[in-house]
């Protein structure tokens, strides 16, 4: 080989070297995030995540990538959405939202580390084995909204003394027969009457807040549902237009204006979801690492609600209360 030409090789051997270091490289992990909700309501709640998935060493944008999909309370898009996350080749998936979410990632992969959210039991619902001992690739964080049901009608009525209460629910959503029993179980001990109202879609609301009136209804009690919390602001302006003293899961529609709320803490549960997200990408699997179930509670009331409601609100009630806005 004459020198010129053992010297242009050199030249473009070395150019080359950062190259193949660089494909040398781990990849980025990526995360799928699967949603029922918005995004719009949830970015407390997503910072909590991205919070905890940086303190095990992962930042978005940095050395993890994370795919959003958001179903916007359309939880027929869902599977969809999955199974498109899914073909993407992602190290997890991430559902939150509630169980649409979760079972549309369950039904998306059995072979990819899948964290979800749920409100209710996921064993009852077939996503883990156990509480303790999931096996699979699914692991979960319950928040439990769906069985305080009756927790929030009891307080609802013990606010307004109402003798009928209505109730909304989405027909859609996954436990909403275990929401109505529990909350009918309620009513029953309580000597109130009940009035079912149904809402899958934004433009049913109208309907529903007619019934109220129509029935005499004096009070609303909000079924946990992540369709409901995408649209809190608007279920929260149709309950003061109606005067209508209404309980929610979140204390986000007490912060709205809404009366009154019961039930955890949503960000915590977040915060949870992104620690188990950062183990996984660690190694961890799934299965190994149990259901982790809420350790708070809080009843937040809103008084300048109530006061423009006409409610007198004991200070018994208030003193129970984690948080009071005045």
């Amino acid at each position: 080989m004459r020198r010129r030409e053992f010297i242009t090789f050199l030249g473009g051997a070395a150019a080359a070297w950062p190259l193949a270091a660089r494909g040398q490289q781990p990849a980025v992990p990526v995360i799928g995030w699967l949603s029922s909700m918005s995004p719009g309501p949830l970015q407390p709640q997503l910072e909590a995540f991205r919070q905890e998935l940086a303190s095990a060493g992962f930042v978005e944008g940095r050395n993890v990538h994370i795919e959003y999909r958001w179903a916007e309370g359309h939880y027929d898009r869902l599977p969809a959405m999955a199974a498109d996350l899914v073909d993407r080749r992602i190290a997890l998936l991430v559902a939150t939202g509630g169980e649409p979410a979760a079972i549309a990632a369950k039904a998306a992969t059995s072979t990819i580390p899948v964290a979800v959210m749920v409100a209710g039991d996921p064993v009852k619902i077939g996503l883990v084995a156990s509480l303790n001992r999931p096996g699979g690739n699914v692991t979960a964080v319950s928040i439990f909204t769906t069985s305080m049901e009756s927790k929030r009608l009891g307080l609802l009525h013990e606010m307004t003394g109402a003798k009928t209460i209505a109730v909304l629910v989405n027909p859609t959503f996954p436990t909403v027969d275990l929401q109505l029993s529990d909350m009918r179980e309620a009513a029953l001990r309580l000597g109130i009457e009940l009035v079912i109202l149904n809402a899958s879609v934004e433009s049913e609301f109208d309907v529903a807040f007619s019934t109220i009136a129509q029935r005499e209804a004096g009070g609303l009690a909000v079924g946990g549902d992540p369709f409901f919390n995408s649209r809190r602001n608007e279920l929260v302006a149709l309950a003061a237009q109606h005067r209508v003293p209404a309980i929610y899961e979140w204390r986000e529609f007490v912060l709205a204006g809404g009366l009154m709320s019961y039930g955890t803490v949503l960000t915590d549960g977040y915060r949870q979801v992104g620690n188990y997200a950062g183990r996984i990408l660690k190694g961890e699997k799934p299965a190994d690492l149990p259901v982790l179930q809420p350790t708070k509670f809080e009843l937040v009331i809103n008084l300048k609600t109530a006061k423009a409601l006409g409610l007198d609100v004991s200070l018994q009630l208030q003193q129970r209360a984690d948080e009071v806005i005045e």
